[in-house]
């Protein structure tokens, strides 16, 4: 890795904010541009040098610079993270294509889950839409925005199926209380990123309904179940889906409430609207779309995921949650390993 590289993180939530916070703190690392697309908002945050709306509390950094001009953001940089919602990933990779420059070293991405139209692998879409040559890597793991932006102790993936590249970025963020570890399992690493999400409302929904503590844990466990099944059909390393990405994104998106998506099946499981729910949070709830993509993928592989069905039919067919988690509790005795 050169010296002094010129990082662009795009997406100005609380995720971005955080991991730009994070990346400018190196002596070594050259500005850190984060783009917003709502000019008023970056000014303002360029002036108070605080994002006001996502980390109200925590001041940015000298080197951080906030930008809503995406041409000269993705024009300058070496290394772009990209934060963004995961319904928008296709048309940012285009844009960046279109508008990057020779010194682009590589692109990775800190968003979770899957394609909504296609069912496609983030890492899938990039080979579409990105010069064949260009690295690619993604960033994943047990992460709140906010643990990240104050400096607390945080561990995480990165994957790229170019193990140099995955090193390089690997050393991009490690540094202070932020450890990074490399992999080349792109595939498994964001297969675990889908699912803990998906699990988190699960999750929620149980401690919504206050069934305790036991049949939290039981769903967890199932869950980790129904996730190494489908990264079996996708003949994945399956030693991967038990590492930070998977188990340990799972753990903390399933016991905190910092996860939206947890507090999204809370709120279901008290007997809330999901519109309502999803009012009050107001950000992106990436669980209900990985539900989606993964139930149309486990009818078309012909996959038994009965916790991820039952999150499916009380996001989308109005199934009442009580009664999704009688139904899995009815479901008839098999071994384990099943």
């Amino acid at each position: 890795m050169a010296p002094n590289p010129k990082i662009v993180v795009l997406g100005a939530g609380a995720w971005g904010t955080a991991l730009a916070i994070h990346l400018a703190q190196p002596s070594s690392h050259g500005d850190v541009l984060l783009y917003g697309r709502d000019q008023e908002r970056m000014l303002q945050m360029a002036t108070a040098r605080v994002n006001q709306r996502y980390l109200p509390e925590i001041s940015l950094p000298p080197r951080l610079k906030p930008s809503s001009d995406f041409k000269s953001c993705v024009a300058a940089a070496d290394y772009i993270v990209v934060t963004i919602p995961s319904t928008a990933m296709r048309t940012t990779l285009q844009a960046i294509h279109q508008h990057s420059s020779d010194r682009l070293r590589g692109v990775i991405w800190a968003s979770k889950g899957l394609e909504q139209k296609t069912g496609k692998f983030f890492h899938q879409v990039a080979a579409e839409e990105l010069d064949t040559e260009l690295p690619i890597a993604l960033l994943s793991g047990p992460s709140f925005a906010k643990e990240v932006a104050l400096g607390l102790p945080t561990a995480v993936t990165i994957a790229s199926e170019k193990a140099d590249f995955s090193r390089d970025c690997a050393k991009l963020f490690h540094h202070g209380a932020f450890r990074a570890y490399s992999s080349t399992e792109l595939t498994a690493v964001e297969i675990g990123g889908t699912f803990k999400n998906i699990l988190a409302i699960a999750a929620g929904i149980v401690d919504g309904l206050e069934f305790g503590a036991n049949a939290r844990a039981a769903l967890i466990a199932r869950g980790v179940a129904e996730m190494i099944r489908f990264g079996r059909g996708q003949d994945v390393n399956l030693e991967a889906l038990v590492g930070l990405s998977g188990i340990g994104d799972i753990i903390l998106s399933c016991s905190d409430d910092q996860s939206r998506n947890r507090r999204l099946g809370l709120g279901l499981g008290q007997g809330r609207s999901l519109a309502a729910i999803e009012t009050e949070i107001g950000q992106v709830l990436e669980g209900k779309h990985a539900a989606e993509v993964i139930h149309q993928l486990a009818q078309q592989q012909q996959l038994e995921l009965p916790i991820s069905s039952a999150v499916y039919a009380v996001l989308f067919d109005g199934l009442d949650p009580n009664e999704a988690v009688e139904s899995l509790m009815a479901r008839s005795s098999r071994d384990e390993n099943d």
